[in-house]
């Protein structure tokens, strides 16, 4: 095939995709007023949770593959490029903080690297070989689950770094906003396909369909990340106090659960060598720091299990 043919061939592949079409609702916000552009934006990004709420048996599926991934000594790995990619490598790196997980538990790739978080780097999503070859440097096992993360499904970059965890034996997530219908089911273990719809301004897929990418992937991590054990009620409770911010929440939460004084949470922190888990159960269960980690490990991490004994 000449290169004008598979010009011609991407052109016809782009314009059928649901994410590329003109949106019937914004013909006229070019002359609209900037209260009326605001308006049609907002009602457009209401349907954005309703789509997100279809896709939520498939989204179950897989946070219980993410689960078992991290319970065996796996990672869950995003694959991206542009906005995509963007939103996976926030995900990611808000984990630690959050949960407490290490760097490396779950991670984001980006088409175009380091760089490209910063400044569009055009043309690196382009070819597979860029998708299969980071997912070589990150080393992909079977015990891993990969993401891809592409508003129009057909990313280059993303289809490659699946079409690679795959052969490597890795589980395989895909997330679009291109109707199921549009997807070979057999590429991925499971895919989740928010359709959202065309965008206000067409093609512009960091709104609407960003919008969806990020609701998707925020349940991902907090659904997996509260099914191990770092959530006691509704307190994250595995944060790692790396900032003053982080340190005082850490003093509200054990207060809030406690009800012990400002000045007590402080000083069964620093028994606990800053751990809120081993603080809540030193605590609620009236243990020293050692027998309060004894319980947390007999309890899976789970606090609640740990207070109450039951292992």
């Amino acid at each position: 095939m000449d290169l004008n043919s598979k010009s011609k061939k991407l052109f016809e592949e782009i314009s059928n995709l649901s994410t590329e079409q003109r949106n019937p609702n914004s013909m006229n916000i070019d002359i609209a007023s900037s209260s009326e552009i605001l308006k049609i934006i907002n009602e457009e990004d209401k349907t954005v949770p309703l789509a997100v709420e279809k896709e939520l048996p498939y989204i179950e599926q897989a946070v219980e593959m993410i689960v078992e991934a991290l319970k065996s000594g796996g990672r869950l790995l995003y694959f991206g490029a542009g906005t995509s990619g963007r939103l996976g490598i926030i995900d990611a790196a808000e984990c630690p903080p959050t949960f407490g997980t290490p760097h490396e538990l779950i991670r984001g790739y980006i088409a175009g690297g380091r760089k490209a978080v910063f400044r569009a780097q055009e043309g690196a999503e382009d070819l597979e070989e860029n998708g299969a070859a980071d997912v070589l440097k990150a080393i992909v096992t079977s015990k891993d689950v990969v993401c891809g993360i592409a508003a129009s499904k057909r990313t280059p970059y993303v289809v490659g770094a699946i079409k690679k965890a795959k052969e490597l034996g890795a589980k395989t997530l895909f997330v679009t906003c291109n109707p199921r219908d549009q997807f070979d089911l057999k590429e991925v273990d499971v895919a989740i396909c928010p359709y959202v719809g065309p965008e206000v301004v067409m093609g512009s897929t960091r709104m609407k369909s960003g919008t969806a990418q990020k609701l998707v992937l925020n349940m991902l991590t907090t659904a997996s990340m509260i099914r191990l054990g770092k959530v006691y009620e509704n307190m994250m409770i595995d944060l790692q106090m790396t900032n003053k911010k982080l340190v005082e929440r850490s003093k509200r939460i054990v207060m809030t659960i406690t009800g012990v004084s400002y000045e007590e949470a402080e000083e069964f922190l620093s028994k606990a060598d800053g751990h809120v888990k081993t603080a809540l159960v030193m605590i609620k269960a009236n243990v020293d720091a050692d027998k309060a980690r004894e319980l947390l490990d007999k309890a899976d991490g789970f606090v609640r299990k740990a207070i109450e004994g039951k292992f």
